[in-house]
């Protein structure tokens, strides 16, 4: 999978919050914000395909997780991605 082109993440009023580029970013009635992990996530794997072992070997290299944590942790990250449509 990949994340899709056209969104970029800023900071806002001290949250990470992901926005579309142009027109359509004017839409704020949805809005997805980011911890510090799935930041991580977003910064690492953007612009490259990945799958979940990517994404847990991001979170084990940087923080002191185990695996299974880990896996839970992006597995989640994956999903809300998946379902906010901002993966493909």
């Amino acid at each position: 999978m990949k994340i899709r082109q056209g969104y970029k993440v800023r900071e806002i009023a001290g949250e990470n919050v992901v926005i579309m580029q142009g027109k359509a970013g004017a839409d704020m009635t949805r809005i997805i914000t980011f911890n510090d992990s799935a930041l991580l996530l977003w910064n690492e794997l953007q612009g490259k395909d990945f799958g979940l072992q990517d994404a847990v070997r991001v979170l084990t290299d940087n923080y002191e997780v185990d695996a299974a944590v880990a896996e839970r942790d992006a597995r989640a990250w994956i999903d809300r991605l998946t379902e906010c449509k901002l993966v493909e």
